[in-house]
């Protein structure tokens, strides 16, 4: 008997090509890529005890050990996948398939005049060696990372952000989050990243960036402390050592 393989066999095999590229890629962004290789190391496993070699027992065994896998797998990487969906849900396509079927337009994206305050502060904390860290939300509502904060509510303006910053002010150590046009809150905490391939040279601030960015689609500007280099991590990834020019090409595209 011949083996049909059709177009719905590519589709299918290609989607599942997709799907673990594209959870390679997560994992390795959140530094879980160990556990990602160890998990298909046991399927595969699994797929030569069970359907291979047919070993009744063993195979039972780890029949019970993958329903119950899942769950776990599920609580364990929770945030990995809630980024995922957030991803999924911030797709431009997907997007322009909700706002069809609802209406609702997209939220207004950062201008310019929103932009170069952010900009010129970052550029004068940087002169002065003054540590800042900036979120900029966008379509991830940043609500629970608001709460852990002092509310501000204010237009968007370079001399309030350096006096937040300022090194004698009660919130310079905690972050500040940017949110429909308005500085919405400051001195927030924010989850800090435990993934082991950031750079030692980085400090607290780059980690707490990194891990807003891994599990939100926040833009996160750091100030350094130490040399006045100015970074941004956006989507579980650094761009370092910016200048105006880059920082400024950055919040412009990535809004």
């Amino acid at each position: 008997m011949f083996f049909e393989f059709g177009i719905k066999d590519f589709l299918d095999i290609l989607s599942v090509a997709f799907l673990l590229y594209y959870t390679y890629k997560l994992m390795k962004a959140s530094g879980s890529i160990n556990i990602f290789t160890g998990i298909l190391v046991f399927i595969l496993i699994w797929l030569v005890v069970s359907q291979v070699l047919e070993m009744k027992l063993l195979g039972s065994i780890m029949d019970k050990l993958v329903s119950v896998g899942v769950l776990a797998l599920i609580i364990l990487f929770q945030e990995e996948i809630r980024r995922f969906l957030v991803t999924l849900g911030s797709h431009k396509n997907a997007q322009a398939i909700v706002r069809f079927f609802t209406g609702n337009k997209n939220q207004k994206a950062m201008e310019h005049e929103d932009i170069m305050p952010i900009v010129m502060a970052c550029m004068s904390m940087g002169k002065q060696k003054v540590g800042a860290l900036i979120v900029i939300e966008r379509d991830m509502p940043l609500d629970d990372i608001v709460r852990t904060g002092d509310v501000i509510d204010a237009n968007i303006n370079q001399r309030l952000i350096e006096n937040i910053f300022f090194k004698n002010s009660p919130l310079h150590d905690g972050a500040m989050v940017i949110s429909k046009h308005r500085i919405k809150a400051a001195g927030c905490i924010l989850p800090v990243s435990h993934n082991l391939d950031i750079p030692k040279e980085l400090g607290l601030r780059h980690r707490a960036a990194m891990g807003i960015s891994q599990v939100s689609d926040a833009q996160a500007v750091i100030v350094s402390e130490e040399t006045g280099a100015i970074s941004v991590a956006y989507k579980g990834q650094f761009h370092l050592r910016l200048s105006a020019e880059d920082l400024e090409r950055l919040l412009t595209e990535q809004s």
